[in-house]
This record gives structure tokens, sequence and C-alpha cells, in this order.
């Protein structure tokens, strides 16, 4: 079967049905969803039941592209800076020292189990040498895993930022693969130049979003994610035209506006959290359909050998090289090196050797996708079971609570505080979303000439208007007067009974 305009919908809603139904039935069977959604893929493709033949790697590149763009910015608006502030180091070291060892390390394996050229081994293993966002966040996410210390923010950390130096690595080798007089000196200005401009973009844009969100004032709630939806583009494109990583560009603003006070916060994520499922669900798919079964046999064997390679020698090293200056116990770096799952970018990178035509490109493919597959039910399913192996994972009775949670707890002690602004007080005149309000504190109502309004961001304070402020300690109360610029004078009681 082809696509068609007449077909092609609902060919992708019958999909879309499967896989959604697949991933609630995976999750109680504790399977990884994102390896039946590869499964789809492949049953529905031209050697399968579905008979869909599928054979352009540009448009599965460009799927893949867009689809990670909102999977690593939905990942970075759900990272904490207060979490993995403490482990950056760690995760700075992880995604590109761990990556290069991991990448030279089953290169030359792969040169001595192949008749690969050494070139071609090395681009293999940068390929596969990052781990991939979308496997680690929804993996970790879906199973509600608690883990001792910071050994989360390190896993999610490392995923979401690992991606670059893969694709630095992936197009340097490749340059070699396709002109053997490349040097060293070359390949390592291309990965200062994109670090620090994708970098520097990522938090440039972060602040321009930031400013835009909140001065911007749309008719319709609805608008506000479509703002970022065009922001997170921009500054992909942007990063890209100046020689920088998109992805890093793309990861870091997510990052820095994850932490920031936003108008409608919590629907521009909820909005990114929906978009990130069905991204990945869509890349999936079609990574699946785009490999052909029928190619995958021959190199069983091979693959085998390399994944395992790869899951117990080369991701292990590369963890345990990158961590050597940091206190770690020795059980969380063995956990974080299992935790070393290959999903869709490896696929998506193994795309540029097909477009670029290297004689071996198919092989190379077909090897990846297969390590994916390997990773993904293996490594995937046994990520709770080795974590109480290790004895990293925390007790159900001890999992850390977050704010919000013990707020709508029946048991949290909640604190209401009910306020008048006078006309001198500082936050007259100023919108919710510009007084830097603590996270753990909100103003839940406002009662303004007679009415009661439920806030956002957006909303304008005005002289006159009584408050009611809920928090979960008397702290939090006191941090939000001071966000609203009030003395002692000028708080007052009011009666809401009248």
């Amino acid at each position: 079967m082809n696509f068609t305009m007449e077909n092609s919908l609902f060919i992708g809603a019958v999909l879309l049905l499967i896989s959604i139904l697949a991933g609630k039935t995976s999750f109680k069977l504790g399977i990884p969803t994102l390896l039946l959604f590869l499964l789809i893929g492949m049953l529905a493709g031209s050697e399968s039941i579905g008979g869909i033949y599928f054979d352009d790697a540009l448009v599965a590149q460009f799927i893949g592209i867009v689809s990670l763009c909102f999977i690593l910015f939905s990942g970075g608006l759900d990272t904490d800076w207060k979490a993995i502030r403490p482990v950056l180091w760690q995760g700075i070291s992880l995604s590109t020292i761990g990556v290069l060892f991991t990448a030279v390390l089953v290169g030359l394996f792969v040169t001595q189990i192949t008749d690969f050229t050494i070139y071609e081994g090395l681009l293999l293993g940068a390929v596969v040498s990052s781990t991939d966002a979308a496997a680690v966040f929804s993996i970790l996410r879906s199973k509600n895993l608690a883990l001792k210390g910071n050994l989360r923010p390190v896993l999610e950390m490392e995923s979401g930022s690992n991606d670059p130096m893969a694709y630095v690595l992936t197009l340097a080798f490749l340059g070699m693969v396709t002109d053997p007089s490349t040097n060293i000196f070359s390949i390592i200005v291309m990965l200062l130049h994109q670090m620090t401009f994708g970098g520097i973009s990522g938090l440039l844009f972060g602040r321009l979003s930031k400013w835009l969100i909140n001065s911007i004032k749309l008719d319709f709630e609805g608008l506000y994610p479509v703002l970022m939806i065009a922001l997170m583009f921009l500054t992909f494109t942007t990063a890209n035209l100046i020689g920088g990583n998109g992805f890093l560009a793309v990861y870091l603003c997510a990052v820095y506006l994850g932490n920031q006070d936003l108008i409608h916060k919590n629907t521009i994520m909820k909005m990114f959290d929906g978009l990130a499922w069905l991204m990945q669900i869509i890349l999936f798919l079609t990574l699946g359909l785009l490999v052909f079964p029928s190619q995958i046999i021959p190199i069983i064997g091979v693959g085998i050998l390399i994944s395992l390679f790869l899951m117990l020698v080369a991701r292990p090293i590369g963890v345990l090289i990158a961590l050597v200056f940091f206190r770690i116990h020795i059980r969380k770096r063995l956990y974080i090196a299992w935790v070393g799952l290959r999903g869709a970018v490896p696929i998506v990178f193994a795309t540029y050797p097909m477009l670029a035509g290297i004689e071996k490109s198919h092989m190379i493919f077909n090897i990846v996708f297969f390590i994916t597959l390997t990773s993904v039910l293996i490594q995937g399913s046994s990520i709770s079971l080795v974590a109480h192996w290790l004895r990293v994972a925390l007790p159900s009775k001890v999992k850390p609570r977050s704010p919000l949670n013990l707020f709508l707890s029946e048991t949290a002690k909640t604190i209401i505080d009910e306020i008048v602004l006078s006309p001198n007080c500082y936050a007259v005149g100023k919108k919710i979303v510009d007084l830097k309000f603590p996270h753990a504190a909100i103003i839940a109502m406002i009662k303004r000439e007679g009415k009661f309004i439920i806030p956002n961001g957006s909303t304008q304070l005005q002289a006159g208007d009584k408050l009611i402020i809920l928090s979960d300690t008397a702290r939090n109360i006191e941090k939000a007067h001071l966000c609203l610029g009030l003395t002692d004078n000028q708080v007052h009681i009011p009666d809401f009974s009248s």
C-alpha cells in the first residue's frame, strides 16, 4: 500500500489508535511502550501485514528532527534547575567524555568483528553513542521510579544533553568516511563551535521567549502554546544557521523557560507533554516503517555482539571514565551505565550515512535499528529490577513528594492567608507572573469590586484587591508577602463573609 491524499489520514489515525491502545497494555505488562511503537511500525510495513511501502530516508530524517525538537523541549520544560544544578558537571562529563569514549570503543570493536574500515566503525560507534531522551524520559516517568540521591536528574540531564555530542561525532566521522583527508583539528573546531553557539543561542532565546510570552497579551489562552512552538523552531533554526547545535539550543532554552514564571505556564507544559507523546509515537512508527525485516535477519549475529558489547563494556567504561573525578558510589555508577537506553535518536542519525550514499549505509542502519530494539527490550524492561538489585531505588513509602502534591494532599497542613492590597503597595499595577511568587504558594482567588476572580499569570493586581493565598508553610506565606512588597501596615485581614 502506498500513501495517498485519500488514505494517509486514515492510515495515520489507525496507527495512532493502535499505538495508544498498545501503550496502555504494555504499561500493565511492563513492556517498554516505545518498543511496541517500533514493532507496530514494522508490522504496518511493506514486508508485513500492513503492506505500507515507505523507503524515504529524507522524510524519515525530517520527521525525526521535528519530533526530537518537541521531545527535547518537553523534557527541558520538566527539568528542575535546582535538581540538576548539583549534578551539572556530572551531566556535562557524561554527555561529552562518556559519549566520546563509548563511540570510540564501539568503533574499534566493530572493526574487529566486521570488514568495516576504522572510519566506518567509528561512524557506527558515533551513531549509537548517545542515550535517547525520548526513551529515558518516557520510561523513567512512566514507571514512576524514585531513585536515591541525584541519580534521576543525572540520567535525565545526560539524555537531554548528549545528543549534540553524538550528532557532531556522527557528522565528523561521516566526513572522514567520504573524505579520509579530514583531520582531527577540524573536528575539534566543529565540536567547540557547535557546542558554544548552540549553548549561547539556547540561553538567549530562552530569555527572549520569556519576555515575549509575558509581554504579548494574546486574546486566547490556546495561542500561548502555539507561540511557544514558533519560538522553539526559531531557536532550533537560528542555532543551526550560525553553526551551533540546534538540539542543544532547544534543550537549554526549554530548561531556562521551565524554571521561570510564565503566563499560562501550566497550559503550555500540558500541551507540550501531549505533543511530545504524539511525536514519540509518530517518530517510532515512521522508523519502524523505514526498516525492512528481511534486511535485519542477516545482521542479527553481528548485531547481538555489538549490542552486548555496547551495554556491558563500552557504555560502562565510558561512564566510569566520565565520572572518575566525582565522588559517586560504585552502585550508582553501574546504574547510570545500565540506563544507557538507545532509542529513536540513533536511528535518526543512521539516516545521515544513507543520505550521504556511503557503501555500507544500509548495513549501518540495520545494525543500529537492531541495537535499539535490544536496548529498549533488555535495558528498558529491567530498569526497575536493576535499581532494586543495586539498592539505588527508594521504597514507595519514602518517595519524595512535590510541593504541589503536598498542597493537594488531604493530610497536608495547608495555610490560607487573606490580605488586602493598599493603593501604595508595590504589587499594584503589576502582573502576577512578574512578582516571582514562591513555587509553593499561589494566589488562589481575588475579590474585586464584589466579584471573585480566578487569576492567572497575566492578571494585573489593583488597589483594594482581596487576595486568598494558599501555601504549605508559614515561611512561604512570608515569602509571598515579600514578593507583593507588603509591610506590616499594608497587610489587612478582611472579613470574607460579607
